[in-house]
């Protein structure tokens, strides 16, 4: 049985991420959100494309204006108004100044803006009492954001708003994208029945199904369900076969352990698969069947049948693995915050335990309130809500309320 720190080590050196040149697609912006960037993007643009103002007020010349003062105003001839996305039509001479809205273009000759607030106008002159504190205040001079021709978006960033923002603006209406990995996913159990037929005695949802399936969508994953597979070594290995054949990496859950039906294990041995890890000391999710398979080498991750442990398997170990493998180049890593317990956690210290749980922020601190009930592995209700999981280390037992417990982020609502 692996450590955490151990089988961590040994999936990261496993992970082989898309390719940059043949695992991508072209798509239009507006259809790239969520999507990982294949390759660095550069603008033609400066931005700000041209020096322009940060204020409403005039635009002059500093050395007409340096020496100001409320009993010795500069009095300046208005030559001409700016609208915003209108160009200067005349260039500023001295003792003169031109009437400028917040965004518009400096007109050549004009260096300072005074915002409108230390003006006062009297047809077309303007009398400015306020001096700048040097020249240049209030305008934003071009390329001072970014300039031409340097990278704007590195590759392996998530496009979020921000960034379809940013490559608007560069006038970039195409992008070069990963595309979205395929995973498989598959529930195994004679038990197991789907949620739309009634519930016979010793019969159990497959709720297994619909979680990873959700978690797979949350990640920009495309799944591929092949549903319930039966206790049967057949049935299972054409699944399996079906499964590398189309992905890039399987999610199973159930057959990892060591019970009379769970052959999950021997059918990857039987396919030419190569076992990784088979457990990992951590509760719940104690076995974890992570092995290579297929020409290609894809990732298998066998998950354990309950769901709890299903799910915290997948946010611990599965998430970071396949945010690497889709391109990401950073942000991949799980996220462990620094909270403060707001009830007493407990655990027999024998292994690392994952309580899951509520992580909020007040007033810029982490606070950390455990899911009330039981914590069983097979007690799916009160996962709901769940954005946490509070962390105690092997050795580590109670941990009291107002301690501070480091807590993993994952993926939850709110």
């Amino acid at each position: 049985m692996l450590s955490v720190r151990e089988a961590e080590t040994l999936l990261f050196d496993l992970v082989r991420p898309l390719d940059n040149q043949r695992d991508v697609e072209v798509v239009d912006l507006l259809n790239a959100t969520g999507r990982i960037l294949a390759t660095p993007v550069a603008s033609k643009l400066d931005f700000p494309h041209w020096d322009n103002s940060a204020m409403d007020g005039y635009a002059v010349r500093y050395e007409d204006v340096k020496t100001c003062s409320v009993d010795r105003p500069a009095i300046l001839e208005i030559i001409e108004e700016i609208p915003a996305g209108t160009p200067p039509q005349k260039a500023l001479k001295s003792g003169q100044a031109a009437r400028i809205l917040t965004g518009s273009m400096m007109p050549n000759g004009g260096d300072t803006v005074v915002m409108q607030e230390n003006t006062q106008r009297d047809g077309n002159r303007v009398a400015i009492s306020v001096p700048p504190k040097e020249a240049g205040d209030f305008v934003r001079h071009r390329g001072a954001f970014h300039p031409a021709g340097t990278t704007l978006i590195e590759a392996g960033v998530r496009l979020q708003p921000a960034e379809i923002a940013v490559l608007a603006a560069a006038q970039c209406s195409k992008v070069r994208v990963y595309r979205r990995l395929r995973v498989a996913v598959l529930s195994t159990g004679d038990e197991l029945t789907t949620p739309d037929r009634p519930l016979q005695p010793g019969q159990i949802v497959d709720s297994n199904q619909y979680a990873l399936t959700s978690f797979l969508l949350q990640l920009g994953i495309e799944p591929l369900r092949l549903g319930i597979v039966g206790d049967s070594p057949d049935e299972l290995y054409e699944a399996i076969s079906d499964a590398i054949d189309w992905g890039d990496a399987v999610l199973s859950t159930g057959g990892v352990s060591v019970g009379d039906y769970d052959y999950v294990e021997d059918v990857l041995e039987e396919l030419g698969g190569t076992i990784h890890i088979r457990s990992i000391a951590v509760k719940p999710g104690k076995p974890l069947t992570v092995a290579t398979v297929g020409k290609k080498n894809i990732l298998y991750f066998g998950l354990p049948g309950n769901p709890v442990s299903a799910l915290v398997g997948a946010w611990r170990f599965v998430k970071p693995v396949l945010q690497r493998m889709g391109g990401l180049s950073r942000g991949w890593e799980p996220v462990f915050v620094d909270a403060v317990t707001t009830s007493p956690l407990k655990s027999d210290g024998k292994r690392e335990t994952y309580l899951w749980g509520r992580l909020s922020l007040n007033n810029g601190n982490y606070e950390f309130a455990v899911a009330s009930g039981s914590h069983s592995s097979g007690n799916l209700i009160n996962l709901v809500q769940t954005n946490g999981l509070a962390v105690l280390p092997v050795g580590t037992t109670p941990i009291a309320a107002g301690e501070r417990v480091s807590v993993l982020q994952i993926m939850g609502n709110g």
